[in-house]
């Protein structure tokens, strides 16, 4: 059943999709209530910590919102600062044992999720999306 609504549209739904079931999810788990971006920037930091510059470029926002997102998650306890190995004039951003905990919490959610999306969609339409997404795609390409 074709749809008029773009591929980006779709996977914007997906992703909200995603989005409200991890975060009802981790509601239901006692974690502390994080905004979407929020979930993006813990999806998106490096065990051994992450520039906010790094965080905004990967998450494809302003460094501002990183930096609003950053210290929302720093004040609730999940995520610290430290010093940045090779940098006096940066710092690292990593999950501290409670946002660790959240973390494992989120993606026992999504293991869940994934698979009741399987039951409702079929394991084979789940792996075909996958794999989709996991292929390269290459660059951006300038039409």
């Amino acid at each position: 059943m074709p749809t008029s609504r773009t591929l980006p549209q779709l996977l914007n739904d997906a992703r909200s999709w995603f989005d409200q079931a991890l975060q009802a999810a981790m509601t239901t788990a006692g974690a502390p209530p994080v905004t979407p971006t929020q979930l993006q920037l813990f999806a998106a930091l490096d065990e051994e910590g992450t520039t906010i510059s790094e965080l905004a470029q990967r998450m494809g926002v302003t460094r501002q919102t990183g930096h609003q997102a950053v210290h929302s998650l720093v004040a609730a306890g999940l995520l610290e600062q430290i010093p940045h190995p090779t940098s006096d004039r940066k710092r690292l951003i990593r999950r501290t044992q409670d946002g660790a905990r959240a973390h494992r919490q989120a993606l026992h959610a999504l293991e869940r999720l994934e698979a009741e999306l399987a039951q409702r969609i079929g394991r084979q339409a789940v792996d075909a999306l996958r794999t989709a997404l996991e292929t390269p795609w290459g660059d951006p390409p300038a039409l």
